[in-house]
């Protein structure tokens, strides 16, 4: 089971969570990552998230279904937020669910690097500076690196 959701309004984790757990009791190992939007040094006021409907969710598909292949999961749901958050806000929840522990840890991870690599999100930064969009990270690239 993929479940797929990019939406403005924020998600309950303990519920995608229990979601998961539903897919079956021989479920060992249930992983969930939950990214927030942190403050800055430099007082950030919001962080407008842009994306492209349609090819967003193609995207995430592609990534949990390429999981899906590397390791035996039996659930996987990742929902990203986009539209205007603020300092605490959640903006990604990923929730992976396996017979055993290490495939729902490593899995997730995978989801994560790749999310932050590959899926279309754009991100601007409004401090009391001014705004900036947020640019490739090298450490993001190089975290993919590992999983090829």
């Amino acid at each position: 089971m993929i479940k797929i959701g990019v939406q403005t309004e924020d998600f309950d984790i303990g519920a995608e969570i229990e979601a998961v757990k539903a897919y079956g009791t021989d479920i060992g190992g249930i992983v969930s990552f939950t990214g927030t939007v942190r403050d800055l040094a430099d007082g950030l006021m919001g962080m407008p998230l842009e994306h492209y409907p349609g090819m967003t969710e193609k995207e995430l598909e592609k990534i949990a279904e390429a999981a899906n292949k590397r390791w035996p999961l039996m659930a996987c749901t990742i929902i990203h937020r986009h539209g205007t958050l603020t300092p605490g806000d959640n903006i990604v929840l990923v929730v992976t669910a396996s017979k055993h522990r290490t495939a729902a840890f490593n899995s997730a991870n995978y989801i994560m690097d790749f999310l932050k690599t590959r899926a279309p999100f754009w991100k601007k930064e409004t401090t009391e500076k001014g705004d900036s969009w947020v640019s490739a990270n090298s450490k993001d690239n190089d975290a993919v690196d590992r999983w090829t």
